[in-house]
């Protein structure tokens, strides 16, 4: 019997877990040569920083770039560099928005950057494990928040294992490619009439 409850209670939180998402919030599909990860982006509390993604996205920039720098119990890094470690012309960096509520907790996705606060363009990570030091704190800008894995962390966790060497000055990197083939919309936001 208490088996049988524990088994409901399972899926009834996988159920709601997939149901969690905002109907009003955009939903991406990112494909990867290791399998399909399902975002949720945060438009209200992040709006720069989904605009600009949302702009990397609807222009095709991020199809044929890698998760370059993977850290196992951190988190993945991706969007900015070609398989051969050529770095993609950006758009102009954005305001960091930080502050906006939202912490690197497991599973969610922020905006990479130098140690200059506004710098975010188009790289980006997925944090796999909490990883609340990367969060704003007082006057000192973190790293900025902007939506979730809502399916696929199972590919998350996976790409973050992947064994690792320096490769052309950065460390980390994947020893075999983890490509990203594209970046797309699933969904649209509800529109008010």
């Amino acid at each position: 019997m208490l088996n049988k409850l524990i088994s409901l209670i399972f899926a009834v939180t996988l159920c709601t877990s997939s149901a969690i998402a905002d109907s009003d919030n955009p939903q991406l599909l990112i494909q990867t040569n290791q399998g399909n990860i399902t975002l949720e982006l945060f438009q209200e509390q992040a709006p720069e920083t989904v605009k600009n993604f949302l702009t990397y996205v609807d222009s095709g920039f991020y199809s044929g770039t890698i998760f370059h720098r993977t850290i196992a119990g951190f988190m993945i890094q991706g969007g900015g560099f070609t398989e051969s470690l050529s770095r993609k012309e950006t758009r102009a960096p954005i305001r960091n928005e930080s502050g906006n509520g939202l912490s690197n907790s497991r599973g969610t996705i922020s905006m990479a950057r130098t140690n200059h606060p506004h710098s975010a363009t188009s790289q980006f990570f997925i944090n796999t494990v909490d990883n609340r030091n990367l969060d704003a704190q007082g006057s000192r800008f973190g790293y900025a928040v902007f939506g979730r894995v809502i399916q696929g962390m199972d590919i998350v966790m996976s790409i973050s294992r992947a064994p690792t060497a320096p490769k052309a000055g950065h460390r980390d990197v994947p020893k075999q490619p983890i490509m990203i083939s594209a970046i797309k919309r699933i969904s649209e936001p509800s529109q008010s009439e």
